[in-house]
């Protein structure tokens, strides 16, 4: 008998462990990888729109990403400047996240943007986002803001040779 409740006591407490590991932090720390191409989906006129497929880990627990988001017009920036760079301002977009136990967190952009580097053949791309709601954990979640940092590189490109195909490496922090 003691043997039984000894194992059960255990158990519960494994269990208890375990729920803790995946509960709704103040801190959001998660890597993600994956892919991204361009979008049939027209968020705003005139403004083209990418798709993001991503996956990954962290104090959350495993996870998919899917974001879509629009670019606005190339501008002048402090913070990506040079010859061979330029700025696009990401200018519309959401994202939800799907985590393993199958809870839902959903994500409305607020701003972003792209800092592309010719001559590194890369992209910085930064996507900022308000939560604004969710399933299961994050039911009740509203107003935090998560912050998706990524570096995009070109893996295909088409006859004329603009890339269509982009590998994406990237950090995804912020607050519940």
């Amino acid at each position: 008998m003691k043997r039984k409740s000894i194992s059960t006591s255990i158990l519960i407490l494994l269990s208890l462990a375990a729920a803790a590991a995946y509960a709704q932090p103040g801190q959001v720390n998660m890597t993600v990888s994956g892919s991204t191409v361009n979008s049939t989906v027209s968020l705003q006129p005139g403004s083209p729109a990418g798709e993001y497929q991503l996956g990954g880990n962290g104090n959350l627990g495993p996870l998919t990403l899917r974001v879509i988001s629009a670019s606005g017009a190339p501008q002048q920036s402090s913070s990506c400047s040079g010859a061979t760079k330029l700025y696009i301002p990401v200018v519309a977009g959401a994202a939800v996240a799907r985590f393993e136990n199958g809870d839902l967190l959903k994500l409305h952009l607020t701003s972003g943007n792209d800092c592309i580097d010719f001559v590194a053949g890369q992209a910085l791309c930064t996507r900022v986002f308000q939560i604004i709601g969710g399933t299961g954990r994050f039911n009740n979640s509203s107003g935090g803001n998560i912050t998706l940092v990524m570096t995009v590189v070109p893996i295909l490109a088409d006859s004329s040779n603009n890339p269509v195909f982009f590998a994406v490496t990237g950090t995804v922090s912020g607050s519940m």
